[in-house]
């Protein structure tokens, strides 16, 4: 039986680099799902330090860039986040995607707008500087934390409530949407994923997948849905491995990362960068 083909896949948040992004997971519901086009909608990473990409990292770029491809015929759009600031020529030709500030589609008949959110977080707009040191020190947390990360955890929701402010984003975003006459708008940004309708506006965030609760967006002739990672039927059937062990094996990764994207099968693939 035929797959369902969305015209639309999105999500958010993944933090590549951080040891709570959900990497693997992420990249099954790439290849489990059937969409036309593809938006990465902001802080894909969690910094620019490759050195903290594992295994698993690697495998989800590579599967990015083999999506890419022109021969599958599958667009894919990479929105900048916050955490994602400076990586704009490094991803067009690691992965073969364009990077956007904000990017517009037609569909049906609705204008749609996808944009991280950081830019209606007054916070996160007024204090760069204190919010990367703030990531910095996240990430060192990670490493001293202990298995079950409590500290890690306590600090993503205090950072989620109480800097990145959920309805604040939200209002921002719906007034951004009306601004350019737009039906419906997409954030990420505050790990949340939400739904509101005001004003004559759809606003939906994608959540995260850094958190316990992994979410994404479609968008099809029905609407747009939440989807929720089922992560216990995901383990039941998956092959465990304990990628942490494999990091730093840069030239391992890099080959994973070769073969996961088709390069190795593909050597006619040039795509990059368009």
């Amino acid at each position: 039986m035929d797959l369902h083909v969305y015209n639309t896949l999105i999500l958010s948040d993944l933090h590549l680099g951080a040891e709570t992004s959900h990497a693997r997971e992420a990249t099954s519901v790439l290849k489990e799902n059937q969409f036309q086009r593809l938006i990465l909608l902001g802080d894909i990473f969690a910094d620019l330090n490759f050195a903290r990409l594992t295994k698993d990292h690697w495998k989800f770029l590579g599967c990015i860039r083999k999506l890419s491809n022109p021969k599958r015929g599958i667009e894919v759009v990479w929105v900048e986040g916050n955490h994602d600031h400076g990586l704009a020529n490094i991803m067009s030709h690691l992965v073969g995607v364009r990077v956007y500030q904000d990017y517009r589609w037609q569909y049906r008949g609705l204008q749609h707008i996808a944009i991280h959110g950081h830019q209606f977080d007054g916070f996160q707009v007024n204090s760069l500087r204190l919010s990367r040191l703030g990531t910095s020190l996240y990430l060192q947390l990670q490493k001293l934390d202990f298995k079950s990360k409590p500290i890690v955890r306590m600090i993503d929701r205090l950072n989620t409530r109480w800097l990145r402010m959920s309805p604040k984003v939200s209002s921002g975003a719906i007034t951004y949407a009306k601004h350019h006459q737009a039906q419906r708008i997409f954030c990420g940004h505050t790990h949340q994923a939400l739904h509101v309708e005001q004003d004559g506006v759809g606003y939906y965030n994608s959540g995260g997948w850094v958190d316990s609760r992994l979410t994404y967006l479609t968008i099809d002739e029905m609407g747009v849905q939440i989807h929720e990672f089922d992560k216990r039927e995901y383990e039941e059937r998956a092959d465990h491995r304990d990628s942490s062990e494999e990091r730093g094996e840069i030239d391992s990764a890099a080959a994973d990362f070769a073969d996961e994207s088709g390069l190795l099968e593909d050597v006619e693939y040039e795509g990059v960068g368009r």
